[in-house]
């Protein structure tokens, strides 16, 4: 069994819990390498991956025998098999914090549980200490964002809008085998303004200020970068209140014993 799947069993053991139905895809990601959609099971002997004939051949080829996860097709289970799974479970885990109050019901009807309990997170708690890959991964992700960003400063010109420059972020990401973490913002002039502005139209022209917030997201860990763009030159107002701004944030950095370059 993998080294995280038999971490789990064994503080859910310790905690009373026989079983356990997984179903954020982040956490069965980090428990199993899965990345397409399905539910995965922890019963008193063994792993079940639930899923359906769009990701069957997917999961299996993501398995190694070491998870020993055994791929379950949806359409083949009955009833009276989603009853099997926990029946001599006392007590079975499940992610409090993803499951909606409806799917909870259907959980408890669907599989007859005796007892469906809270995990407090056990999941979310263990993926905040990482492992070499997860540091490395987290390393690449910053380092595509960052590449990005440095592309960006010669491939910005006056007359592309906000949406062509959103476009040609997502477009290098992939390029180099990545996905952006969320949805890009880029925005010009007035648009500056808004936290959570949306890519639009507008055309960019002398004197903008763009804010650009990005990120890449590689195998899974991404990175965020907040930047801010001149074009051509910088009004004295915003360049006083930028350098306000600046000032402050090394001095936070510095009593916080950080520092930071740019």
């Amino acid at each position: 069994m993998n080294e995280r799947l038999r971490w789990l069993r064994n503080n859910l053991k310790s905690q009373n819990i026989q079983g356990m139905i997984v179903s954020n895809p982040v956490n069965i990601n980090y428990l199993t390498n899965i990345d397409a959609e399905g539910t995965l099971l922890l019963t008193l002997k063994e792993n079940f991956y639930i899923t359906d004939d769009r990701y069957i051949e997917k999961v299996q080829r993501t398995l190694t025998i070491d998870d020993e996860i055994i791929v379950t097709n949806v359409r083949d289970l009955s009833e009276s098999d989603y009853e099997n799974f926990f029946m001599f479970c006392e007590n079975v885990g499940f992610e409090e914090n993803f499951v909606t109050y409806a799917k909870y019901k259907e959980i408890m009807h669907k599989y007859k549980i005796h007892s469906l309990v809270e995990t407090e997170g056990i999941i979310e708690k263990q993926r905040q200490i990482k492992d070499e890959n997860e540091i490395k991964y987290i390393k690449k992700a910053c380092e595509i964002t960052d590449d990005c960003f440095t592309y960006l400063l010669k491939y910005i010109k006056k007359g592309m809008t906000e949406r062509q420059i959103s476009d040609e972020i997502e477009r290098f990401f992939k390029a180099n085998n990545a996905v952006p973490a969320f949805d890009t913002i880029v925005a010009s002039g007035e648009n500056s303004s808004m936290p959570h502005a949306v890519p639009t139209s507008r055309k960019i022209v002398s004197g903008d200020v763009i804010t650009i917030d990005m990120g890449a997201s590689y195998n899974g860990y991404c990175a965020d970068m907040t930047r801010t763009v001149f074009v051509d030159n910088v009004n004295d107002n915003i360049k006083e209140i930028y350098d306000l701004v600046l000032d402050n944030q090394l001095v936070a950095l510095r009593r916080n014993g950080r520092w930071c370059n740019n």
